[in-house]
């Protein structure tokens, strides 16, 4: 059984640079959540807008990894050496061999900037070869077609979709879940991956 709470995960390629979300970030996610509200425009969890919002969303995700449930983590643009989002490993099921990767968000100007496929191969490789995980499971707004194809786009098999499913800010949600398997990440998905990055 992996203890969270007491590892510290740097995970880092030449163009990003993956640490440990802690209360020292506070201050530059609250920027965000203050000037580029509607990158959580998809989000089940909308920490934009204020100040408070964005407080308790990294609370939450430190508590998550606390209780050995997910792993938060802030995304450094190496090239920048800026604070450019956030993304977490969640729902960490080590009984099960089994973890999603979400609550992920870049500001705009990091956005379609490749700096995601970075990040989802440092991810994705860490799940798979170091944790030793079966499967890694994606979820999306099904309105949130840049999501989706992203994610499509780096491997992840659609697997159906949860219709109405849980309440969002202004009604409810319909979610498409995608996974990739370890087979399928030693099959031709991380080859293919790193082809689409390097």
């Amino acid at each position: 059984m992996q203890d969270l709470a007491n590892q510290k995960i740097i995970l880092e390629n030449n163009s990003v640079q993956l640490v440990p979300l802690n209360l020292e970030h506070t201050t530059e996610c609250i920027h965000y959540a203050l000037t580029e509200p509607t990158i959580w425009q998809y989000s089940m969890v909308n920490p934009g807008g204020s100040a408070s919002p964005m407080e308790r969303y990294i609370a939450f995700a430190i508590n998550e990894r606390i209780e050995n449930k997910g792993y938060p983590f802030i995304v450094i643009d190496k090239t920048t050496n800026q604070l450019a989002g956030c993304t977490r490993f969640y729902d960490i099921d080590f009984n099960n061999k089994a973890a999603s990767i979400g609550y992920t968000w870049y500001a705009k100007k990091f956005q379609r900037t490749g700096l995601n496929r970075h990040c989802k191969l440092l991810l994705l490789t860490h799940a798979f070869e170091v944790w030793n995980l079966e499967r890694v499971e994606f979820r999306a707004d099904i309105n949130n077609t840049a999501s989706i194809n992203a994610m499509k786009n780096i491997g992840c098999i659609e697997e159906g979709v949860l219709r109405n499913h849980a309440n969002i800010e202004n009604g409810r949600r319909t979610s498409i879940i995608l996974s990739i398997l370890k087979d399928e990440w030693f099959g031709g998905v991380k080859e293919n991956l790193v082809k689409k990055i390097y």
